[in-house]
C-alpha cells in the first residue's frame, strides 16, 4: 500500500438557512455566506450522500469526505484501524448559530428508528459562545408524566414542563437518542453527531417557517421517541472543566485540550485519527492557517513533522472514534 499525504485535510462547509438561524458565522467568524437570509447550519464535515463536503486546497483536489472514505486505499490510512467498519462515515460536525430558539424535538434511538423511517442520532454540543442569559431546554421538570406532557401539547403550554438550563461559554452537554432537548437563542454551538438527519418536532412555539407557513410537528413519532424518565438533567461540564476526555460513547470520543505558542497538535493526538476543532487561538502549517471555528481532519499516523503547530496559547476539541 503506498503512503500518502498525512497533513491535515480542510473541507468546504456547507450552508443551511434556518428560520432561528443569524449572521454570525460571517459576523465573527468572516465566513463568506451565499446570500443575505439568516443561515443556522455550517455543515463542516459531512459524508451524506445529499451533503458531501469537498476538499480545499490541493491535497486530494476534487475529492470529498464521502470520496476518501470510499476509497479502499485511503480510508485505512488516513481513518486508521480503530475506524468502524461501516458502509458510510458515521459522523457529522456543525456549527449552530442560534439567534432564535429552536424546535423543542427529540431523535428517535436506534431500536426506534427503523420502524419511523428514520436514523438514529445522539450528539453532543459545545458551547462556543452564549448571550447573557442564553438557556437551554433538555428534559423534563421532576415529577411530568408522558399524559401531562401531551395534555401540555394541547393546550400550548409545553415550556412548562421542559427543564431549562442556564449556560456559558465553554460548557457542553451529551444528548443521546431520545433525550427531549431544544437551543435557545443567543448560542453558538459546535455540534458533533452521528451521521443523521432525522428530526422530529414536537412543539415550534408557534412561529411560521421562512415561507411563511407553519412548520411541520411530528406529534406522533416524537411521543414514540422521547425519554420521558429524563429528569433535569444538568450539563456534564464547563470552562472550568480539567480538560481531556469530555465525553465518549460508541459513536465518538471528545477531548478538550490547551496548547501553548510552539506546541504542535500532535502532542494530543498521539498518531491518532482526529477531527480538530479550534475554539480559541490559532494554528499554523506551511503557510496554511487555522482560527477559532475551524474544523480539519488530521490523518491517522501523522507525526509532529505533519501537523500544525499552536501559533498562540489555544484551545481545540478532538473527535476520534469512540468506543463501545
Amino acid at each position: 500500500m503506498s503512503e500518502i499525504s498525512r497533513s491535515p485535510i480542510r473541507f468546504r462547509p456547507v450552508y443551511q438557512t434556518r428560520v432561528w438561524g443569524g449572521r454570525t458565522l460571517a459576523n465573527s467568524f468572516g465566513r463568506d455566506l451565499p446570500d443575505a437570509q439568516p443561515y443556522g447550519e455550517s455543515w463542516e464535515l459531512s459524508a451524506r450522500e445529499d451533503v458531501d463536503t469537498v476538499i480545499q486546497g490541493s491535497h486530494f483536489p476534487g475529492n470529498s469526505l464521502r470520496g476518501l472514505w470510499k476509497d479502499d486505499t485511503q480510508r485505512p490510512q488516513i481513518f486508521g484501524p480503530d475506524a468502524p467498519d461501516a458502509e458510510e462515515f458515521p459522523l457529522l460536525c456543525k456549527i449552530l448559530d442560534a439567534q432564535d430558539r429552536l424546535s423543542i424535538q427529540v431523535h428517535p434511538p436506534a431500536e426506534i428508528a427503523p420502524e419511523l423511517g428514520g436514523e438514529p442520532k445522539t450528539e453532543v454540543w459545545f458551547i462556543a459562545e452564549a448571550e447573557p442569559g442564553a438557556e437551554l431546554y433538555v428534559g423534563f421538570r421532576s415529577g411530568t408524566t408522558k399524559e401531562q406532557f401531551a395534555q401540555a401539547l394541547e393546550d400550548g403550554t409545553v415550556e412548562d414542563f421542559v427543564h431549562r438550563i442556564p449556560v456559558s461559554s465553554g460548557d457542553y452537554i451529551f444528548i443521546p437518542s431520545g433525550r427531549l432537548h431544544a437551543i435557545g437563542a443567543g448560542l453558538l454551538i459546535y455540534e458533533i453527531q452521528q451521521s443523521s438527519d432525522t428530526t422530529y418536532r414536537v412543539f415550534d412555539w408557534n412561529r411560521m417557517g421562512l415561507d411563511g407557513q407553519p412548520r411541520e410537528l411530528h406529534i406522533e413519532q416524537s411521543l414514540a421517541c422521547i425519554d420521558f424518565d429524563d429528569f433535569e438533567p444538568t450539563m456534564d461540564g464547563g470552562a472550568e472543566t480539567e480538560d481531556a476526555l469530555l465525553c465518549e460513547c460508541p459513536h465518538f470520543r471528545l477531548e478538550r485540550h490547551q496548547l501553548p505558542a510552539g506546541e504542535s497538535i500532535s502532542t494530543v493526538t498521539g498518531g491518532r485519527f482526529a477531527i480538530m476543532t479550534v475554539v480559541s487561538g490559532e494554528l499554523a502549517m506551511e503557510g496554511a492557517a487555522f482560527g477559532k471555528g475551524d474544523f480539519f481532519i488530521q490523518p491517522h499516523g501523522a507525526e509532529s513533522s505533519e501537523c500544525p503547530t499552536a501559533a498562540t496559547d489555544a484551545t481545540v476539541l478532538l473527535t476520534t472514534w469512540g468506543k463501545e
